[in-house]
């Protein structure tokens, strides 16, 4: 598994490349459908691969550990048979449930103890055995153990929570090089960059990861509700410290806007809820603008959901039609809306891609985000 940069802006630090992978050679800046329990809510996948053009989806390994659990997918012969993919699969490490369900789990420096959300039984993940969950759940890209603080997050809390996780690092990589994969292909391994938004702590955490040698890296702890700026300035101060020729990846990143901005200061792979999260809600993310399916000045509309786009689904439905599937609260609206915003944003990402090569990416993305971030 390696990774190659095609073409770099000159006026950005954009870069096109590609991530190849036993599953799928997966083309850069890319972004990838969240599959929590081996499953992008909504959406068949077939419709990934034909509609969305999906090159990578994410699992979650807390989730999937829970249900249907590591025995029922090892019998599978791994997640990619079990769900039917044949693409490539990334997933986390549980790090973000140590942030979102901080009510129910305990930190010490063996690992993160967790109550079930299901049935509140208890359960330890580490750094070794969250590398051997992930091994049975055959991921081509796994992450490693770390603390997702909160923000706001007090200077002395994040400093001790990034020992924390740089500590977990030390021991999730050795573990991840003593051990094998499971299913006959290799599986990468990406250290993470924590330390909220304090530049020194972030900087400190890039030079740490970066003596890791590593296929690739992710940046943490971002999009939890610090201010845009502020997570641009920390992709900043990052960028500048991470080996060049390897891939990173922001997690949990973002409105089309963030992916954007990300991509301009050298980000190549992001996910997010987003997507699929805001569809189910009638929000719809178009070329023209934000669309808010609800309102009532789409009853009548019977123009297609998106204009001169490549997908069949957008072709098919009207805005009219897909209003009254969400007022009235049908499913079918959830799985139009879902494969219409992970299509715009593949290919936000494939265009951004393009510009790069062309060489006039930083005009075509300014002139982009004034678009696609009005309300319409």
């Amino acid at each position: 598994m390696h990774f190659e940069i095609k073409s770099t802006s000159q006026k950005t630090k954009a870069r096109a490349g590609l991530l190849h992978t036993e599953h799928q050679v997966i083309e850069t800046p890319i972004f990838m459908p969240v599959g929590t329990l081996g499953t992008v809510k909504a959406v068949h996948q077939h419709e990934l691969k034909e509609e969305v053009k999906a090159q990578i989806i994410l699992g979650n390994t807390y989730h999937l550990y829970l249900r249907p659990g590591l025995e029922v997918i090892k019998n599978a012969g791994g997640l990619h048979k079990f769900i039917n993919w044949d693409k490539a699969i990334l997933t986390d490490s549980g790090g973000y449930q140590i942030f979102s369900l901080s009510q129910i789990r305990k930190l010490n420096t063996e690992g993160a103890v967790f109550k079930s959300h299901i049935d509140g039984s208890k359960h330890i993940f580490t750094p070794e055995n969250v590398v051997e969950t992930q091994r049975i759940i055959g991921s081509d890209i796994m992450m490693a153990l770390d603390e997702c603080t909160p923000y706001p997050c007090e200077y002395i809390y994040a400093a001790k929570s990034l020992e924390l996780t740089h500590h977990w690092l030390e021991r999730g990589f050795n573990h991840y090089l003593k051990t094998e994969p499971l299913y006959g292909y290799k599986q990468a391994y990406f250290p993470i960059v924590q330390g909220s938004v304090y530049n020194d702590l972030r900087q400190k955490s890039a030079e740490f990861i970066s003596r890791f040698d590593a296929v690739g890296y992710a940046i943490g702890g971002l999009s939890v509700g610090e201010p845009a700026e502020k997570m641009y300035e920390m992709i900043e101060v990052v960028n500048d410290i991470l080996p060049n020729q390897k891939p990173r990846y922001l997690m949990g990143v973002g409105t089309p806007e963030n992916i954007l901005e990300a991509i301009d200061r050298g980000v190549d792979m992001f996910d997010c809820v987003m997507p699929t999260r805001n569809a189910r809600n009638g929000m719809l993310f178009t070329s023209e603008g934000i669309i808010n399916i609800k309102n009532v000045k789409w009853k009548n509309d019977f123009t297609p959901i998106e204009q001169n786009s490549e997908s069949l689904i957008d072709k098919e439905y009207s805005k009219a039609y897909l209003r009254h599937l969400t007022i009235a609260n049908e499913r079918l609206a959830a799985q139009i809306a879902s494969v219409h915003n992970l299509a715009f944003y593949l290919k936000l990402v494939k265009q951004a891609r393009e510009k790069i090569i062309e060489g006039n990416f930083k005009e075509w993305k300014d002139k982009t985000i004034k678009k696609i971030s009005q309300r319409l």
